[in-house]
């Protein structure tokens, strides 16, 4: 198990220089988002862990939270790199699809979902769910790659030999969707990305 999660931490160190190598530097970005979430209370949920990067972030400021993902692939890859910091304990690791969540009406106070709209099939489904499981006073934050980032994004796959696969929801609309349901929606936006921190306007 040791040497799975230094191989593990391997692969995601390469990740993290391919990215620098571009100018994205991952940890100032995602340090960036929980900056514009602040401040964090109750219950924290991640909608799509994928491999790990803002639960690491999350962790490394002291946060015990739960984050989930349809890919167990992905999951795995987090879960490991977690734990080659140690932080593993802090997080409950869940396996669920975002159109239809086992967790209960208003489970959660704090909903995280970075970079993961735009590879979403039914976006304002998931969109519903996420609003459904969280509490009356709660926080839904949203992230995603601008047009920079994007532009990034696809140049680092391109790289790789493969294609960026990215939806026609933007951030805009879901902010146009949210306000239509009568929430709040603030955005903010650094060099790459745009992070939306919405809220019922009853709070």
């Amino acid at each position: 198990m040791e040497n799975e999660t230094l191989e593990n931490h391997k692969r995601y160190l390469e990740r993290k220089a391919l990215y620098n190598s571009l100018g994205y530097d991952i940890d100032k970005e995602r340090s960036f988002i929980l900056k514009m979430a602040e401040p964090l209370n109750g219950n924290i949920l991640e909608a799509g862990t994928g491999k790990g990067h803002f639960a690491l972030e999350l962790a490394k400021a002291g946060y015990s939270f739960t984050t989930f993902d349809i890919s167990e692939t992905e999951q795995a890859f987090a879960r490991l790199n977690l734990k080659y910091f140690g932080l593993d304990k802090q997080v409950d690791f869940r396996i669920e699809n975002g159109e239809s969540l086992s967790f209960q009406d208003g489970s959660f106070d704090v909903i995280f979902s970075v970079n993961t709209l735009h590879h979403l099939a039914n976006p304002h489904k998931v969109i519903d769910e996420l609003l459904r499981v969280l509490s009356l006073k709660g926080k839904l934050v949203l992230g995603d790659f601008n047009e920079q980032g994007m532009a990034l994004m696809d140049k680092i796959h391109a790289s790789e030999g493969r294609k960026h696969e990215a939806g026609e929801i933007t951030l805009a609309g879901i902010r146009r969707y949210l306000v239509g349901k009568g929430l709040k929606a603030d955005e903010s936006n650094s060099q790459f990305q745009a992070v939306l921190v919405a809220y019922r306007r009853s709070i």
